[in-house]
């Protein structure tokens, strides 16, 4: 039997054509956003969806069907990268974790700190806080991915595993500050389900279809619960089995994490960007771009990654408490930095639930925050790694003299 590849170079392959598809999805939106066909672009997000059996029944508008249902799978896609790589992967060395978590850890309280400076007096716009907190691994590998051979593979791996980390830091303040109205029947609806699935594990069970069957009744009591449904995903990852099973067979974590890839990716994401960036410029002047939301997103991704991520990561060396990563130096390590603040599919993701309740104006001028944060840190992280990085030729040549040695 043929093996799935798996590891970093498929993953960014994925990666990079993804993030042009966000882009495409991101244009299109917003040309049909300020088009004659806005409307219809309303009236399709607008559309109503249901799902009955027998007497049940689940109905919402499209865009919170993508919101709550696809993203949880994307979580899922998450939840499946995290379990792998903390028990046999980048993550299950601690000498390699140190520095990419202590990274991300400043890369999250910078950003929110630099948010709340702006907004902290204002009740409405507080809830706003975590938004620049966010790195979107799509893009930011994507953007890696055009600096082609020149890039090392450790810093490579140390973006990779300081997006990991973002995320399960996304997901933990998802869980603790974006939940409300909780139902404590639906809890421990869903706490069945999870003992369920414990015994699944333990019992030997190494075939997805149960485990898939029981991750939508998950969904669907937390989605009750009040407590975010796409955690439902992370949640699930971390009972499919990474080992056993017959001889020659992927285990099902790593069998759901290839099937699931390409679709999260390439479809998912896409539709989610498309979903959620139709942001109309009528009316808007540059001076909107200084209210105290926009400006707090959008300094947060750009100022706030770079101080946090690469301020953590100077004192954690400086301390002796890790090392830059192979072949890589400090003005890299700034270019890292600033691609971090690409927070887009996440940091939108995170401003729906903050202002779900908000007002129309301040559901605008987020999102402009996060496209324009975004697109200064893109930008800015990938000229500043083209400039320091050696090309191609050079670092080829770098290696094989390495390698002589």
């Amino acid at each position: 039997m043929t093996q799935k590849r798996s590891g970093i170079v498929p993953l960014l392959q994925h990666e990079a054509a993804g993030g042009v598809l966000l882009l495409l999805a991101t244009i299109c939106a917003m040309a049909l956003a300020n088009s004659p066909w806005r409307d219809w672009y309303a009236f399709f997000l607008e559309t109503p969806v249901a799902v009955q059996i027998g007497q049940a029944r689940l109905a919402k508008p499209l865009l919170l069907w993508i919101n709550d249902g696809l993203m949880a799978i994307f979580f899922l896609l998450i939840g499946l990268e995290l379990k792998r790589e903390v028990v046999a992967g980048e993550l299950s060395q601690p000498a390699q974790v140190v520095l990419p978590l202590l990274a991300a850890v400043g890369g999250m309280v910078v950003p929110a700190l630099i948010y709340l400076f702006f907004n902290s007096s204002d009740p409405t716009t507080v809830s706003g806080w975590a938004i620049p907190a966010a790195t979107d691994i799509a893009f930011a590998l994507g953007v890696l991915a055009l600096l082609g051979s020149r890039v090392p593979r450790s810093l490579k791996l140390f973006l990779l595993t300081l997006a990991i980390a973002d995320d399960l830091g996304a997901i933990v303040i998802i869980a603790l500050f974006y939940s409300s109205n909780i139902s404590f029947v639906s809890l421990l609806l869903a706490a069945l389900v999870l003992v369920i699935l414990f015994f699944c594990n333990r019992g030997g069970v190494r075939t997805i279809a149960p485990y898939l069957v029981l991750g939508f009744f998950l969904w669907l009591a937390v989605l009750k619960s009040g407590v975010h449904a796409t955690l439902a995903g992370v949640v699930l990852a971390f009972f499919l089995p990474l080992r056993g099973g017959p001889p020659g067979v992927e285990p099902p974590l790593r069998q759901l994490e290839h099937d699931l890839q390409p679709a999260v990716v390439f479809v998912i994401l896409p539709l989610f960007a498309f979903a959620n960036t139709g942001i109309s410029l009528a009316g808007l002047t540059p001076a909107a771009l200084l209210q105290p939301v926009p400006l707090g997103i959008a300094l947060g991704l750009l100022l706030g990654k770079l101080i946090g991520i690469f301020g953590c990561s100077w004192l954690a060396v400086k301390a002796g408490l890790a090392r830059l990563p192979e072949g890589a130096s400090w003005r890299a390590m700034a270019g890292v930095a600033l691609l971090c603040g690409i927070g887009f599919t996440m940091s939108l993701f995170i401003s729906s639930l903050a202002f779900e309740q908000g007002e129309g104006n301040t559901l605008l001028v987020d999102r402009l925050g996060i496209l324009v944060g975004s697109g200064l840190s893109g930008l800015a992280g990938y000229v500043v790694l083209r400039l320091v990085l050696p090309s191609s030729e050079a670092g080829r040549q770098h290696r094989s003299k390495k390698g002589k040695h």
